[in-house]
């Protein structure tokens, strides 16, 4: 996973029905390659950039809680404290989607819809040691 800072964007995910599709889209047009990694769901996968992590793709499947969204690519930004900021979301005039979580080896993410309505990831990476 990248290093980066409060406020900046942290990781870009596609998030799709049809992971082989994508993964041959994606080979063809801009030549990644893929890192698969076992999770408790399925496998995650890594995207491959001439050796650099680009993002991640991750299969939605029925049950999961994306029954009738489209494919989409989603967003995370760097925050210092997930749990600190979200206190702040309601009264800014922002919804808590999904509560805070832990991800093994990635940071405490949470789900947030803003002022305007668009929803994004926030994300207290893992210390680099743990990742």
């Amino acid at each position: 996973m990248p290093t980066t800072t409060h406020g900046m964007f942290h990781w870009n995910e596609l998030m799709t029905w049809d992971v082989e599709k994508a993964k041959a889209f994606y080979a063809d047009t801009l030549g990644w390659g893929y890192e698969a990694f076992p999770m408790d769901y399925g496998e995650y996968i890594v995207c491959m950039a001439g050796g650099e992590v680009a993002g991640g793709i991750m299969e939605m499947k029925p049950g999961m809680g994306f029954d009738g969204m489209p494919d989409h690519w989603f967003q995370y930004i760097t925050v210092d404290d997930v749990d600190a900021r979200l206190a702040k979301v309601e009264a800014a005039g922002g919804e808590i989607m999904r509560a805070p979580f832990e991800a093994p080896k990635v940071g405490r993410i949470a789900i947030v819809k803003d002022k305007v309505g668009a929803v994004i990831g926030w994300i207290t990476p893992a210390p680099e040691d743990e990742g």
